[in-house]
């Protein structure tokens, strides 16, 4: 801590704060970067700061993710003045620059590190608590990719190559249970067996985008619950958190990993999966808060497959963990022996769960009002051009390119 102290000390001064510094504690939010609070001094006034330290293993290029959070940021700020919204601050990150007016700061020692305003009066939940905490994810999350809809100018970086690319995703697990170096397929043989038995699903959501049935969008591409902030007094969201991974996207992998971390009243390394189920009360609210904001530009193909991408996400993310488990938990920061084959073994029952109700979930979607789909401004018509077009400049890349993704 006193090593810490001290390169705190450091940091703090390279940013545009004026004030001393009084103390720091981390601040234990995500799993992958290193992030602190720091109190400061200012006027006789205590503010509070957020110091991250950006996690180059996992973000190969951390000046091109800070390039796209602060055009990001200022544009959804741009939105929020035009509304005329009041606590601005408070709803979108505010990125503080260095000295020199950069959006990080390299130590000359291979670390990047950023600033932001602290959000004061809000509060985060591993798991979501009543269906209001739900309605007020999904609307948060579709406002967030409804404010995107007309960012203009150049493409947004591609800060982690093929993210949501579940037949990459599943070929990583194939390659981890042939070579299985650590000898743990065998205590995994039916999370395998199950992989495999629904290995469909990899590629339903991405053949329609490259068939142009599904536009690609400015998605979050990591919409866990736990990244809304609600306001602590009145319970509503406020802002939405850990943008790292905003780029070009599809806008259903954002709503399926909502329905992944609010529908389920477990965190995602539950051991009892007698209590893992998916709740048709929360996805109805999720749903009917996403549809609030983002209704008004998805198109009919998107709506139509809402509850699907629940089931396709949560596979997603269960393959993942399976892999990390099989190659030596390399990845997910684990805490016990085994953590991440139980966080496997949590999404394939809520995969399960999702499957028993798919159909009513996707009839209540298709019952929700919304207000319909509209062109989006001439600006944005190349950022919804089918992805068959991007993936000839992709072709040749190499598995290996997932080493690095979250």
């Amino acid at each position: 801590m006193a090593y810490q102290e001290k390169e705190l000390q450091h940091i703090s001064r390279q940013f545009q704060i004026y004030g001393e510094i009084l103390h720091a504690e981390t601040f234990k939010i995500g799993h992958i970067n290193e992030t602190y609070s720091a109190t400061y001094d200012q006027g006789g006034t205590r503010v509070r700061y957020i110091h991250q330290k950006i996690n180059k293993h996992v973000f190969k290029e951390p000046p091109a993710v800070m390039k796209n959070v602060v055009r990001v940021t200022r544009h959804i700020r741009q939105k929020l003045e035009a509304g005329d919204r009041e606590d601005i601050t408070r709803r979108s990150l505010v990125v503080i620059p260095t000295r020199d007016g950069q959006p990080f700061y390299f130590n000359g020692d291979g670390e990047y590190w950023r600033t932001f305003i602290f959000v004061e009066g809000v509060q985060t939940f591993e798991a979501v608590q009543t269906p209001k905490q739900a309605f007020e994810a999904g609307r948060a999350f579709g406002e967030f990719q409804h404010h995107l809809v007309d960012l203009g100018g150049e493409r947004l970086l591609e800060t982690i190559p093929d993210f949501h690319n579940t037949r990459k995703r599943f070929a990583s697990l194939m390659e981890a249970v042939e070579k299985d170096h650590f000898s743990r397929a065998k205590e995994a043989k039916p999370e395998i067996e199950f992989a495999m038995k629904h290995e469909a699903l990899a590629s339903v959501i991405l053949d329609g985008m490259e068939k142009g049935r599904i536009p690609e969008r400015i998605t979050h591409n990591d919409t866990k619950f736990n990244n809304v902030m609600l306001d602590v007094r009145t319970g509503k969201a406020m802002c939405v958190v850990d943008l790292d991974t905003v780029m070009h996207g599809c806008a259903l992998y954002d709503f399926g990993d909502m329905v992944r971390t609010t529908t389920s009243p477990t965190l995602e390394d539950e051991r009892d999966l007698s209590k893992v189920k998916m709740q048709l009360s929360m996805f109805k609210k999720l749903s009917e808060g996403y549809l609030s904001t983002a209704g008004q530009f998805l198109t009919k193909a998107e709506k139509d497959l809402i509850a699907f991408s629940g089931k396709l996400i949560t596979f997603e993310i269960g393959i993942r963990f399976l892999t990390d488990f099989l190659s030596g938990d390399t990845y997910f920061r684990i805490h016990r022996p085994g953590h991440n084959l139980d966080r496997c073994r949590t999404q394939f029952k809520l995969v399960e769960s999702i499957e028993r109700q798919e159909a009513a979930m996707q009839k209540f979607v298709g019952s929700i009002q919304c207000p319909s789909p509209s062109e989006p401004p001439l600006n944005d018509r190349a950022a919804i051009r089918p992805i068959a077009t991007l993936q000839a400049r992709r072709r040749g890349r190499d598995l290996a390119r997932l080493d690095g993704d979250r």
